[in-house]
């Protein structure tokens, strides 16, 4: 079973409440009936219920199994107004202002997870990256134990020995541009969380450089071996080390031979770049030349499960990322005790 039956499945068995907040798009229209036939999980549309069942019956769905949500009609409205004023009241917004954004369907659909009515929520066929985020991190926020979003990509590349059989995560190659020694070790700390809710494995966290255990001296070189000083500070628990090369941190050979005394080394499955330009250059280059398949941007850091789709993304995209953002709801649920 490859790893999207996998995730699928385990998002059925314990069926959380995905809110799609883009009703209108026509693929999250289609893609509705797969994810509720699958019982991946519950679905909340937002939008106008006559305009969204028109568009099914255009694209000759059925989109009956779902909850419709008109913000501007619904009885949630100024109680998700009061909510958004008080969160937001000290940048100086009114409470004319505060409801007129719970208008928006992005907004609107980040208070639902806010307030417990969904699980979690899955949008940006529709939206760029900044317009998804803008309203998690002003309504849901950070976990309690980071101060920034992040993005990931899960890699899975066939036929591979390196990572956990191929899996691998990827970070930051989607959301953070660059940060400072602390700012990367939650990255890590984040990324971490999200590999061993996604794969079910023990996360083992490399922070790469272009030198290994200061085989070269650097402010780049020292920011990562500084973020993971801090990783393991603030994670105890979690293995991590650093600053090391790719193939040191992939290949036990290599790994041995430039950092014989890391228990990291040659071991890891997570992969923390120095910046957005290195992760995202990675994993564009391991999708293409490795043909390995890529799920991402996964949003972490954010307190409640929310994920990105691409604007290009296909129904089956979407599908699959409801799915993986019904099983971070799960992990965080367990976690929480």
């Amino acid at each position: 079973m490859g790893f999207v039956e996998e995730i699928r499945k385990e998002a059925s068995e314990d069926r959380q409440t995905i809110v799609l907040p883009e009703g209108t798009e026509p693929r999250m229209i289609k893609a509705t009936p797969k994810i509720l036939e699958e019982e991946i999980a519950d679905i909340i549309l937002v939008g106008d219920e006559e305009e969204l069942n028109q568009i099914a019956a255009d694209e000759g769905v059925d989109i009956s199994g779902a909850e419709i949500i008109n913000p501007e009609a619904s009885d949630y409205l100024e109680d998700f107004a009061e909510t958004y004023y008080e969160l937001r009241k000290h940048k100086g917004i009114s409470k004319e202002d505060a409801l007129e954004q719970m208008k928006d369907s992005l907004y609107f659909g980040s208070m639902l997870v806010k307030k417990g009515i969904a699980d979690g929520k899955v949008a940006g066929a529709l939206n760029t990256t900044a317009n998804v985020l803008r309203p998690v991190i002003r309504i849901i926020g950070t976990s309690d134990d980071v101060s920034i979003v992040s993005g990931s990509f899960l890699m899975i590349v066939p036929d591979c020995e390196y990572g956990s059989e191929g899996k691998m995560l990827f970070a930051d190659s989607g959301v953070f541009p660059e940060g400072n020694p602390e700012e990367i070790a939650e990255l890590a700390i984040s990324s971490a969380s999200t590999f061993e809710a996604l794969t079910g494995e023990e996360p083992i966290v490399a922070m790469l450089s272009f030198s290994t255990k200061g085989s070269a001296e650097h402010p780049i070189v020292e920011r990562m071996r500084k973020a993971a000083e801090i990783c393991k500070e603030k994670a105890p628990d979690l293995q991590v080390d650093g600053e090391m090369q790719g193939d040191a941190a992939l290949v036990p050979e290599i790994g041995a031979k430039k950092a014989p005394d890391s228990d990291v080394a040659g071991k890891a499955n997570v992969l923390i770049f120095p910046d957005l330009n290195a992760g995202n250059i990675a994993y564009k280059l391991v999708q293409r030349l490795a043909k390995a398949d890529a799920f991402g941007p996964l949003i972490q850091g954010n307190a409640l499960p929310v994920n990105d789709l691409s604007r290009g993304c296909s129904v089956e995209d979407i599908v699959t990322v409801s799915a993986i953002t019904a099983v971070q709801s799960q992990f965080r649920k367990s976690q929480e005790g």
